[in-house]
């Protein structure tokens, strides 16, 4: 399910079913025009690769928004402020809360969250629409996918 109306419409009436959350942790800066461009293309892999998820697992996944931050903040302050998102959606049934980013940073922050990091390693450039790509995007999906059933 996806953070739509229709979707969330579904979800209050079967929320029982829908045990899993899932977050992309999205970096975000304007300061380095040289990164710009690779760090606009990693945005857009993450939520085609998160909407791919939500699609594999339908019907126990909820999608979120991106969790927004920027690049060069400190990870630790970026960790409690996500530590909120993570203890509101507690209220809620899920038993399995997945963050899922490109950025290794957090890989060091990673005993102070309150959910399960999936860092997967990105790529700097390519063509989204290329063939190449929706392998590698399906490919990735599909051992995430496994990785995440075995929390069920």
């Amino acid at each position: 399910m996806k953070w739509n109306k229709a979707s969330l419409e579904q979800y209050v009436q079967a929320k029982e079913y829908v045990d899993t959350l899932v977050i992309p942790l999205s970096p975000f800066h304007l300061s380095q025009d040289n990164d710009l461009k690779k760090s606009a293309f990693q945005s857009e892999l993450l939520s085609i690769f998160s909407s791919e998820i939500e699609k594999e697992l339908t019907g126990r996944i909820m999608l979120t928004p991106s969790f927004n931050y920027l690049k060069k903040s400190n990870k630790e302050t970026e960790a409690n402020r996500l530590n909120e998102w993570l203890d509101d959606a507690k209220t809620q049934p899920f038993n399995h809360i997945f963050l899922v980013t490109f950025d290794a940073a957090w890989k060091k922050n990673e005993e102070a969250l309150n959910g399960h990091l999936l860092w997967l390693p990105g790529i700097p450039s390519g063509d989204l629409h290329s063939k190449e790509m929706h392998a590698f995007i399906r490919g990735q999906v599909e051992q995430v996918g496994e990785l995440i059933q075995s929390y069920w």
